[in-house]
Protein backbone atom coordinates (compact mmCIF):
# COMPACT_ATOMS: atom_id res chain seq x y z
CA UNK A 1 0.00 0.00 0.00
CA UNK A 2 1.58 3.49 -1.12
CA UNK A 3 1.17 5.70 1.86
CA UNK A 4 0.39 9.04 -0.14
CA UNK A 5 -2.90 7.83 0.14
CA UNK A 6 -5.84 8.12 2.18
CA UNK A 7 -6.56 4.59 2.06
CA UNK A 8 -3.23 3.96 3.95
CA UNK A 9 -4.43 6.85 6.45
CA UNK A 10 -7.91 5.30 6.70
CA UNK A 11 -6.38 1.77 7.56
CA UNK A 12 -4.34 3.11 9.92
CA UNK A 13 -7.40 4.81 11.93
CA UNK A 14 -9.40 1.80 11.40
CA UNK A 15 -6.52 0.12 13.02
CA UNK A 16 -6.39 2.34 15.64
CA UNK A 17 -10.44 2.29 16.11
CA UNK A 18 -10.18 -1.44 16.16
CA UNK A 19 -8.02 -0.94 19.93
CA UNK A 20 -9.30 0.89 22.05
CA UNK A 21 -7.40 -0.91 25.04
CA UNK A 22 -4.15 0.02 23.34
CA UNK A 23 -4.50 3.74 23.39
CA UNK A 24 -6.35 3.99 26.35
CA UNK A 25 -3.57 3.37 28.45
CA UNK A 26 -2.32 6.65 27.24
CA UNK A 27 -5.13 8.55 27.81
CA UNK A 28 -7.22 10.78 25.91
CA UNK A 29 -6.12 13.20 22.82
CA UNK A 30 -7.41 15.87 21.40
CA UNK A 31 -6.00 16.67 18.05
CA UNK A 32 -6.09 18.19 14.80
CA UNK A 33 -3.21 17.23 12.63
CA UNK A 34 -2.13 17.09 8.87
CA UNK A 35 0.33 15.58 7.37
CA UNK A 36 1.96 16.98 4.20
CA UNK A 37 4.28 15.01 1.99
CA UNK A 38 6.05 16.62 -0.73
CA UNK A 39 7.81 15.32 -3.95
CA UNK A 40 8.04 16.39 -7.80
CA UNK A 41 4.93 16.32 -8.08
CA UNK A 42 3.32 18.47 -5.95
CA UNK A 43 2.57 17.55 -2.26
CA UNK A 44 -0.13 14.89 -0.97
CA UNK A 45 -1.99 16.31 2.32
CA UNK A 46 -4.09 14.37 4.46
CA UNK A 47 -5.84 16.06 7.84
CA UNK A 48 -6.01 13.67 10.80
CA UNK A 49 -8.84 13.97 13.57
CA UNK A 50 -7.99 12.68 16.97
CA UNK A 51 -10.90 12.18 19.62
CA UNK A 52 -10.81 10.89 23.13
CA UNK A 53 -8.76 7.41 21.84
CA UNK A 54 -10.37 7.39 18.66
CA UNK A 55 -9.29 8.58 15.11
CA UNK A 56 -12.36 10.15 14.11
CA UNK A 57 -11.42 11.42 10.93
CA UNK A 58 -9.41 10.96 7.68
CA UNK A 59 -9.89 13.18 4.90
CA UNK A 60 -7.67 14.92 2.33
CA UNK A 61 -6.88 18.70 2.52
CA UNK A 62 -6.08 21.34 -0.27
CA UNK A 63 -2.82 23.67 -0.07
CA UNK A 64 -3.04 25.61 2.35
CA UNK A 65 -5.48 23.93 4.81
CA UNK A 66 -2.72 22.72 6.79
CA UNK A 67 -3.30 25.83 8.59
CA UNK A 68 -6.66 25.16 10.03
CA UNK A 69 -5.51 22.37 11.65
CA UNK A 70 -3.91 22.34 15.63
CA UNK A 71 -0.30 21.67 13.72
CA UNK A 72 1.05 20.10 10.90
CA UNK A 73 4.18 17.79 9.85
CA UNK A 74 5.45 18.64 6.59
CA UNK A 75 8.69 16.80 4.88
CA UNK A 76 9.67 14.83 1.47
CA UNK A 77 8.16 11.92 0.54
CA UNK A 78 11.19 10.23 0.40
CA UNK A 79 11.43 10.80 4.60
CA UNK A 80 8.29 9.86 5.00
CA UNK A 81 8.95 6.79 3.02
CA UNK A 82 11.98 6.07 5.13
CA UNK A 83 10.14 6.15 8.36
CA UNK A 84 7.21 4.03 7.23
CA UNK A 85 10.26 1.42 5.96
CA UNK A 86 12.02 1.44 9.82
CA UNK A 87 8.13 1.21 11.33
CA UNK A 88 7.85 -2.21 9.21
CA UNK A 89 11.11 -3.35 9.52
CA UNK A 90 10.83 -3.41 13.46
CA UNK A 91 7.26 -3.10 14.31
CA UNK A 92 7.36 0.68 15.19
CA UNK A 93 9.49 3.48 14.78
CA UNK A 94 13.40 3.61 16.38
CA UNK A 95 16.02 5.90 16.62
CA UNK A 96 15.96 8.79 14.46
CA UNK A 97 12.86 7.65 12.48
CA UNK A 98 10.53 8.21 15.91
CA UNK A 99 7.92 11.30 15.16
CA UNK A 100 9.58 12.75 18.22
CA UNK A 101 13.26 12.99 16.56
CA UNK A 102 12.37 13.79 13.49
CA UNK A 103 10.64 16.68 14.52
CA UNK A 104 12.83 17.64 17.10
CA UNK A 105 15.36 17.60 14.25
CA UNK A 106 12.76 19.45 11.88
CA UNK A 107 15.40 18.81 8.85
CA UNK A 108 13.36 15.96 7.26
CA UNK A 109 9.97 15.97 8.86
CA UNK A 110 9.36 19.41 10.39
CA UNK A 111 6.23 20.33 12.57
CA UNK A 112 4.34 23.26 12.26
CA UNK A 113 1.69 25.57 13.46
CA UNK A 114 0.32 28.61 13.44
CA UNK A 115 -0.98 28.71 17.24
CA UNK A 116 2.03 27.41 19.86
CA UNK A 117 -0.67 26.14 21.91
CA UNK A 118 -1.65 24.04 18.58
CA UNK A 119 2.22 22.76 18.73
CA UNK A 120 1.81 21.58 22.07
CA UNK A 121 -1.00 19.18 21.42
CA UNK A 122 1.62 17.51 19.08
CA UNK A 123 3.86 16.99 21.77
CA UNK A 124 1.12 16.17 24.88
CA UNK A 125 -0.49 13.61 22.42
CA UNK A 126 2.90 12.36 20.43
CA UNK A 127 2.99 9.15 21.90
CA UNK A 128 -0.54 8.44 20.39
CA UNK A 129 0.39 9.40 17.46
CA UNK A 130 3.13 7.56 17.07
CA UNK A 131 1.08 4.39 18.31
CA UNK A 132 -1.33 5.26 15.53
CA UNK A 133 1.63 5.34 12.68
CA UNK A 134 3.37 2.51 14.18
CA UNK A 135 0.27 0.46 13.58
CA UNK A 136 1.73 0.23 9.64
CA UNK A 137 4.01 -2.32 10.91
CA UNK A 138 0.71 -4.67 10.48
CA UNK A 139 -0.72 -3.28 7.13
CA UNK A 140 0.08 -4.10 3.76
CA UNK A 141 3.82 -4.82 3.37
CA UNK A 142 4.02 -3.35 -0.45
CA UNK A 143 6.31 -1.09 -1.73
CA UNK A 144 6.21 2.22 0.64
CA UNK A 145 6.19 4.91 -2.42
CA UNK A 146 5.05 3.78 -6.01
Amino acid sequence: MRIDTIQQFDALAANMNARPEQFEALGDIDLDLVCVMNDDHGAFRVRLRFEGISCTGVGACEPGDERTADCWLEGPLDAWAAMFADIRAHRGATGMHTLNSLTLLGDRIALHGDDPMGVDRFHRFNQSVQEFFDAAATLDAAPAVG
